[in-house]
């Protein structure tokens, strides 16, 4: 079954070959690397940029209002924050034309920590694309997610990011949750897509016949269902969630889950009927705590939903520290882990009103 690096090189081919995706660019991104994470090994359209950020969301936006659909990776989220004007300008192109211009650009860079990437290859993205208004925010969990929201984005008329969590890169889809299409054993896909060692001169990928998903944005997915506290999560923290569920219920303790899938829009249907049926709500991200988005969606809970909780929500976010060590130890304390998350929710199922 495929990983999430396989999952989005299936999503950039099926882009190229059926729905007109004509640039795939960034630092190391075409030939012979294919990505720092090997995610655009054998895409026609991918080629190499210069080592500047500016440069390349620059180029997405004058490709994209030309009506070519690209995709421009920042290798690493951490250097897209020099980029934060340029992002703003291309939120606002169908906004201030009154929908007369669309730019149809997908920004694609890896995010989070769970790699031991320290100060510059750890940070999180989340809360600031949330901050760009005009962009449509996703964020997979699982490889069908990634490839089904690449997608979306690939097709989009207008801004979209697609984040992904580098933690998550290497993981497999479970048991039917497979992309439809690709083979069932992973060393069969391995050898149709990835790239060997070495010389890569004469190789060609054969791709599966994997079929269009479009996973629409605004729309979450429930991975567990529970009775007594609501969990919403996304992203590398979203596994820990349900792996944490999964323990409580030997407790008693019946968590459900959510995994929001795409940042915005985002579910707010489904965060509010699960509330209303809990009473307790847990928001769980690795950025950063202050300002971050998971506040937001604790502030609307309150706003909307204050007379169906039971118990004050929470958020387990970041620690608010301008960077993630090295170390281990540092890592793992600087963002939210399962034992943390365990916690977390047993102490808020057992809040009484």
């Amino acid at each position: 079954m495929a990983n999430m690096v396989q999952a989005i090189r299936l999503a950039l081919h099926v882009g190229e070959e059926r729905h007109e995706l004509t640039d795939v660019f960034g630092e190391d991104v075409g030939p012979p690397l294919g990505g720092a994470f090997t995610a655009t090994q054998g895409i026609k359209c991918a080629w190499n940029s210069p080592l500047d950020e500016r440069g390349i969301v620059g180029a997405s936006i004058g490709l994209g209002l030309a009506g070519c659909r690209n995709v421009a990776e920042i290798q690493f989220c951490d250097y897209a924050y020099n980029t934060i004007d340029l992002l703003k300008l291309a939120g606002m192109q169908s906004w201030s034309s009154n929908g007369d211009w669309n730019c149809p650009m997908t920004v694609m860079t890896p995010v989070g920590s769970g790699i031991r990437g320290s100060i510059y290859h750890s940070h999180s993205f989340d809360t600031v694309a949330t901050h760009v208004p005009g962009f449509k925010i996703a964020m997979p969990s699982t490889p069908r997610d990634a490839y089904g929201l690449l997608l979306s984005c690939i097709v989009d008329p207008n801004p979209c990011f697609f984040l992904v969590p580098k933690a998550l890169m290497r993981v497999r889809s479970v048991a039917g949750e497979e992309i439809p299409g690709e083979p069932g054993e992973d060393r069969a896909l391995a050898k149709m897509i990835d790239a060997p060692l070495g010389d890569r001169t004469n190789w060609k990928p054969q791709w599966p016949q994997t079929p269009d998903v479009f996973i629409p944005f605004g729309e979450g997915r429930t991975v567990r269902r529970g009775r007594d506290v609501t969990v919403v999560s996304y992203g590398r923290t979203l596994p820990l969630c349900k792996k944490a569920a999964d323990e409580l219920a030997q407790e008693g303790v019946e968590a459900e889950v959510i995994d929001l899938r795409s940042l915005y829009p985002y579910d707010w249907p489904r965060i509010e009927e699960s509330v209303k049926r809990t009473g307790r709500a847990l928001f769980v991200n690795e950025d950063t705590e202050i300002t971050n988005f998971g506040e937001h969606l604790l502030r609307r809970t309150i706003d909307e939903l204050f007379f169906e909780l039971l118990a004050p929500p929470r958020l387990l976010a970041g620690a608010f520290i301008p960077g993630i060590g090295l170390a281990d130890n540092l890592e793992m304390a600087s963002v939210p882990q399962l034992p943390s998350i365990t916690d977390n929710i047993r102490t808020l199922a057992r809040i009484e009103p």
